[in-house]
């Protein structure tokens, strides 16, 4: 098989202009940075292992995945939205930092890796549409082999960004970062009302 370089790098850049992994850095900050250093490097490779199992079974199965559950591509974006939104909300309200306090003495604790870091901010609908339409560009085998190179790199750069991550909090210090979470909440907010309105539009609902 002769290497299609042009392919490979026309979907590594749709991959790393959809996943964006420079504005989903500093959304881990603000959800790691009262984690210790090594807890974030754990919450990073977890999140991004995370995504790269998902977005891999979406390159080989596509909307055969859903379809076998009976779920369209636009219910899964409304029902992103809607988990994202009350993601935001959590940030603009501390309510993270409340429930990290009540559960300060359990070691199952959950963490941010797989919700809403690997779903639906890195393997959201945006992404798992554009892999999929990604890997159906080429027939066979072929076509995924491409579309899960260029993601693996892609991810490869959200992990080295997401390891980054402890820098920037030391940066921006404890009040700094509490404005970060504020402004990123308010942005998850319309990203999810967007993400809920694609949804609807799909269905009709909206124009």
């Amino acid at each position: 098989m002769i290497l299609d370089t042009a392919f490979l790098i026309t979907a590594f850049t749709t991959l790393f202009v959809v996943i964006d992994p420079f504005g989903t850095t500093p959304v881990f900050v603000a959800l790691t940075h009262e984690e210790s250093a090594s807890m974030r490097r754990r919450i990073a490779l977890r999140a991004c292992v995370t995504s790269v199992v998902i977005l891999a079974i979406f390159a080989g199965f596509g909307e055969a995945v859903l379809g076998f559950v009976g779920i369209s591509m636009p219910a899964f974006r409304v029902a992103g939205g809607a988990l994202l939104f009350l993601t935001a909300l959590d940030m603009l309200f501390e309510r993270r930092t409340k429930r990290r306090e009540d559960r300060a003495e359990e070691a199952d604790a959950p963490d941010p890796s797989v919700f809403p870091l690997a779903i639906p901010l890195i393997a959201g609908p945006g992404s798992i549409a554009t892999i999929i339409l990604l890997a159906g560009q080429k027939p066979g085998p072929e076509g995924v082999a491409y579309a899960i190179a260029a993601m693996v790199a892609v991810m490869v750069i959200v992990l080295a960004l997401f390891l980054a991550g402890g820098l920037l909090a030391r940066l921006l210090g404890k009040t700094g970062l509490n404005v970060v979470t504020r402004l990123l909440g308010m942005l998850l907010a319309a990203l999810s009302v967007q993400f809920i309105l694609d949804g609807l539009r799909a269905f009709g609902f909206a124009t």
